[in-house]
């Protein structure tokens, strides 16, 4: 048997061997290490003139890692601040957005010619990746077979090449997949550009989304040109052999492999000999001098902000097709328009010097009194242009944004391709897909803890919601039951619920003749067993069901939402009641509605504008207004298109008759 004593200290032995090889690896860094709560890290000071980028590249850490250790070192570094640098051995832990981006590192080819890598994020889809990069739904499924049927957060994707020779106005660009040491000055010298010419086409571009593995679009005009890394681009020089040397010392002179100056050199087959004249491949970084400084410089723009002009007029433009009378459109449209006047009129009462021009588009698809429209003076001095409904007008619009460098904002469209290439326009409609990833994330936090149920059947499927979720759940392993609605609901369903906690609803439909059927058989439930508690968790257009809502308070009813009126709200009666006094007329009852979207877009934009100049998106996260129906919360979904609303509303009709909206944006 054993002595305990001697297993112990044996124990105790391989534990400190343990600590000792961790440190041994930490060590091959000239810092100091602590380890804190098991992680072991590098204390580092920060130098006069360093930024998080330049520090990442040192460790070899992502910034969002560096961020991460160190809360708070995103509003910018001081001299002599400490950080704590997350040591990364072979067993660290890391973060999916991590291993995706490893993935990238590993697995990426340095030829980008023909195809690049394109790490999937939240809410993107095939379609959306095919607009995004200019190709087709079917080439990205035939270099990824099983794309078709679907992709998912993390998963790499190869992407063809755009193979456009542009003839007309149209700029054209290639796309580059940032690679393992790669910098803003090193991508540069591939392309023979300057640093600031990526970064005007990357209006997105900063210390945090330059990152390997992140995509970025270049500039480009020889579309099929060759192009090498400017790491692995090299030149030829000429080298005389002298008495004495070898082959090896030769290769470690210019930092080359012996076997490159031997593929260019065949006659090196027969041995080295004095007074060769060899062809050494040198690497165009080992010969073109000291470009630390240069680095530096290029690396420094990452982090700088465009300078933000104030403005003394804000001038405005409102471009709709205010006489299109198809759909009765044109109803909708003067009512935004007058909500928008009340924005403006809020502004103005507090102070700003605004110019408004207001103007008319013309009908459907033909555009001809827009772009003569476009072409005046007065146009090209706007900061700001809302406006364009269909395609075709937003198109039209957005290449005179891009031309003149003017905000565009697109107030109705979800489905435009030009903000996923346009880096001036704020779509204010979220995208279905985001706003479905958003509320699959927020289920997932709010009712982590409850029995949940999957009700399906019924018209206005929204499995797309219902498949995100229960994969969100199974990646938590949380368990979750399904159950088809029918007649006797109110008997099958009860096997699956439970009384020592919440149990949630989820029906798979937005339709209200099937909502209607799921709350009566509930109500069955709750008299033949009262103990039990179900609150629904359900869908948009659920909020336009007046005839339902005591049923909500009733069961509790939670549903998620981009937009939402507080009947009871304050300012909502008083807008109300405003618009009422200034055009002598009610709201007309549309979801959501067209008076108050007027009212918030132009109450965010122009707060925007007055606030932070003409470069108000780089603070655009930091802009609180009171909406009264939207949720406000813009980012970009690539390095170089422009913002998309992302807000969303989690809105609880709770048993006392109370009404709660819940911005969860953020």
């Amino acid at each position: 048997m054993c002595n305990p004593i001697r297993l112990s200290k044996i124990f105790v032995f391989m534990f400190m061997l343990n600590i000792g090889f961790s440190l041994l690896q930490a060590q091959d860094m000239p810092y100091e290490t602590v380890t804190l709560n098991g992680q072991t890290y590098y204390k580092y000071t920060v130098k006069p003139g360093e930024g998080l980028y330049g520090i990442s590249k040192t460790f070899s850490v992502s910034v969002a890692e560096i961020l991460r250790h160190n809360p708070g070192s995103n509003s910018g570094l001081k001299n002599g601040q400490e950080l704590l640098i997350p040591f990364t051995g072979e067993k660290a832990e890391r973060s999916p957005s991590d291993a995706a981006s490893l993935s990238v590192s590993q697995s990426s080819p340095v030829d980008q010619n023909s195809t690049f890598k394109h790490t999937v994020v939240k809410g993107e889809t095939v379609y959306s990746l095919s607009k995004m990069y200019h190709t087709t739904v079917n080439e990205i499924s035939r270099y990824n077979p099983g794309a078709s049927d679907g992709i998912f957060e993390g998963q790499i994707l190869t992407i063809p090449q755009r193979r456009v020779i542009s003839e007309v106005k149209e700029e054209n660009y290639r796309y580059h997949t940032i690679l393992p040491k790669e910098t803003l000055y090193s991508v540069s010298k591939t392309y023979q550009l300057q640093p600031e010419d990526v970064m005007r086409a990357n209006p997105g571009l900063s210390v945090e989304t330059f990152s390997i593995g992140k995509t970025i679009r270049v500039p480009f005009f020889e579309s099929y040109e060759v192009i090498t890394p400017y790491e692995n681009q090299t030149t030829n020089i000429n080298h005389h052999v002298l008495r004495g040397e070898t082959l090896y010392n030769i290769a470690r002179n210019y930092n080359v492999e012996v076997s490159e100056i031997e593929r260019m050199n065949p006659m090196l087959s027969g041995g080295l000999k004095t007074n060769m004249q060899l062809i050494i491949p040198v690497k165009r970084s080992e010969i073109e001098g000291d470009t630390r400084s240069i680095e530096n410089e290029a690396n420094r723009l990452l982090s700088l902000n465009t300078p933000s002009r104030s403005v003394d007029i804000m001038k405005v433009g409102l471009l709709l097709p205010f006489l299109d009378e198809a759909g009765r459109g044109h109803l909708r449209l003067q009512e935004y328009y007058e909500g928008f006047l009340l924005a403006v009129e809020k502004l103005k009462n507090e102070g700003a010097n605004l110019e408004l021009y207001v103007f008319e588009i013309g009908k459907g698809k033909n555009t001809q009194k827009l772009e003569s429209l476009l072409g005046t003076l007065e146009m090209k001095s706007l900061h700001f242009i809302i406006g364009g409904v269909n395609d075709e007008q937003i198109r039209v619009i957005s290449d005179f944004s891009k031309a003149n460098n003017i905000k565009y904002v697109v107030p109705f469209s979800q489905t435009n391709d030009e903000v996923l290439n346009n880096g001036n326009i704020f779509q204010v409609n979220p995208l279905t897909s985001a706003t479905h990833t958003k509320a699959s994330a927020l289920f997932l936090q709010t009712f982590r803890n409850a029995n949940i149920v999957f009700v399906h059947g019924g018209q206005n499927n929204k499995m797309d919601l219902l498949s995100e979720i229960q994969l969100n759940l199974r990646k938590n392993n949380i368990k979750y039951e399904t159950i088809t609605s029918t007649a006797s609901l109110s008997t099958s369903i009860i096997p699956l619920l439970s009384k020592s906690k919440e149990n949630v609803i989820i029906p798979a439909s937005g339709d209200a003749n099937t909502l209607r059927v799921i709350l009566e058989e509930l109500k069955k439930v709750h008299e033949s067993n009262p103990g039990y508690v179900t609150p629904l968790f359900g869908h948009p257009e659920w909020q336009t069901y007046a005839n339902l809502v005591d049923d909500y308070h009733l069961f509790g009813t939670y549903i998620y939402t981009p937009f939402f009126i507080d009947e009871m709200d304050a300012e909502s009666k008083q807008f109300r009641e405003n618009f009422r006094k200034w055009y002598n007329r009610k709201l007309m009852e549309t979801y959501p509605s067209y008076g108050m979207w007027g009212y918030d877009t132009g109450l965010f934009f122009l707060t925007a504008l007055s606030r932070n100049g003409t470069h108000f998106e780089q603070n655009i996260q930091r802009i609180r207004v009171r909406s009264l129906q939207f949720a406000f919360h813009f980012e970009r979904l690539n390095n170089w298109g422009g913002l998309i609303n992302n807000g969303l509303f989690l809105v609880h009709y709770d048993q006392n008759g109370q009404i709660t909206k819940t911005d969860k944006s953020r």
